[in-house]
């Protein structure tokens, strides 16, 4: 057993050593250059990547028009520029070895550009063009909404994407949350091209935006970049963020579903990660992970992928969810609550946490090799509150203790919000058992 703990610390010290290669000994810097906030990681790589990041997700728009700021932010990306047709724009990028990309959230959205060192100004002046001048050509708007709502009527046949929309809408009836970040087939439909553009003229401002850049770039040539740029965009006004939304009561909704396996997901509220509850909250449900994995699959074979999950990305309503697909539901359930019953009332073990600590720093530093998962992670830090989050990453999880992991799974568990998909007549509602109450104090909210 000593032999495998040094076995396992030297692999990991490996691992975090060749992660601190990736950047120079310099820190990552923040600096505002015209108006826009900057966060800067520098690196000893060949690869630049560069994102800049827009805040509000979900509270830029209205149920109605949900799906939006997806298919604006892919247009302006994918869709060529005032002053490059679609086909120009990709042909420069072809040559360039260029690639850009764009996504959207629950609280963000982002638009990217992944390049070599040697390419980086000709590929910042495409990408700064695409947000700059987007072109909203009315047959590639078109095209791209065929496109998504080929997309949509795709998912609708995937029971867990159906699964999915149909807990957020439950769990978060009413709030941001329940929107659709890719829109709905009626959603789409309905938006029209002025309103695409003046949502991504509104919504890609300087007091929603910051820039990520990690590469072997100087501050100076990037407020260079941005003075003959991006400081023409609009100042705007910043997004409204949502008023915390508290799970405290228990509910289940069962959609009938003839198909062959049935699917069930639980989500509960959590706290949000910039607070002391986020990384034992995070280490927790990792935990809750493995112990669903061993008793609902190896022991019990009630299911070929149970999981525990805790959305730390969630910035204005962070939760966490317990997941199965199973023929036998009523089993799964009661075994559901029993896994979580015992981690609230018998506690982790300090054994557990520190093998969870090992196998997590690896997988998370392994996941961050390349630089465009390193302006991402640093990206949602800064989404979350703190940039800085990213970089004590290592430094906070070693640091938690396995009493604060037994509080936070205590404290964020006592009432869950189940959907069930499948054959109705295999479940009913006084199978949804909910957790014990915990003897400490309820949720600190």
């Amino acid at each position: 057993m000593k032999i495998h703990f040094m076995k396992t610390q030297f692999i990991i010290a490996l691992v975090i050593l060749s992660f601190a290669q990736v950047t120079n000994a310099q820190e990552t810097k923040e600096f505002i250059a015209d108006g826009i906030k900057v966060l800067l990681k520098p690196s000893n790589k060949s690869i630049v990547s560069a994102r800049l990041f827009v805040k509000g997700g979900t509270a830029n728009y209205t149920k109605e028009k949900e799906g939006i700021e997806s298919l604006a932010f892919s247009m302006a990306i994918e869709g060529g520029t005032k002053t490059r047709n679609k086909n120009e724009f990709n042909n420069e990028a072809e040559k360039l070895g260029t690639r850009f990309q764009s996504s959207t959230s629950l609280d963000h959205g982002n638009l990217s550009v992944t390049c070599i060192k040697n390419s980086w100004d000709a590929s910042w002046n495409l990408f700064s063009d695409a947000i700059l001048n987007p072109l909203f050509d009315s047959l590639e708007f078109n095209k791209q909404k065929e496109k998504m709502i080929a997309g949509i009527k795709e998912r609708q046949s995937n029971p867990d994407e159906t699964l999915n929309e149909l807990a957020m809408d439950h769990a978060f009836a009413g709030k941001n949350y329940a929107k659709k970040t890719d829109g709905s087939e009626l959603s789409i439909s309905k938006i029209k091209l002025n309103e695409l553009r003046n949502y991504f003229k509104n919504t890609v401002c300087k007091s929603r935006c910051f820039l990520v850049i990690v590469g072997n770039i100087t501050e100076e040539d990037i407020r260079a970049k941005i003075k003959t740029s991006l400081a023409k965009l609009n100042q705007g006004k910043p997004a409204i963020p949502e008023a915390r939304f508290l799970i405290t009561k228990s509910s289940e909704r069962i959609v009938d579903r003839k198909i062959a396996t049935n699917y069930l997901i639980g989500i509960m509220s959590a706290p949000q990660f910039n607070t002391e509850d986020g990384f034992p909250m995070m280490m927790a449900y990792n935990i809750l992970y493995d112990r669903l994995f061993v008793e609902l699959r190896t022991k019990r074979s009630l299911s070929y992928a149970p999981a525990a999950y805790y959305n730390r990305d969630a910035v204005a309503n962070p939760y966490s969810a317990l997941y199965i697909s199973t023929t036998k539901p009523k089993e799964a359930i009661k075994a559901i609550v029993d896994v979580l019953d015992s981690a609230k009332t018998q506690g982790i073990t300090e054994k557990e946490l520190n093998d969870q600590k090992q196998t997590f720093l690896t997988t998370y530093y392994m996941k961050l090799e390349t630089a465009e998962a390193q302006s991402a992670a640093l990206g949602r830090a800064e989404i979350l509150g703190n940039w800085k989050l990213d970089e004590l990453f290592n430094e906070k999880v070693k640091a938690t203790t396995l009493k604060q992991v037994n509080a936070a799974i205590k404290q964020y568990s006592n009432a869950i919000i189940w959907t069930y998909l499948g054959k109705k007549e295999m479940v009913s509602k006084t199978d949804f058992i909910q957790p014990k109450k915990s003897s400490s104090n309820s949720v600190p909210y």
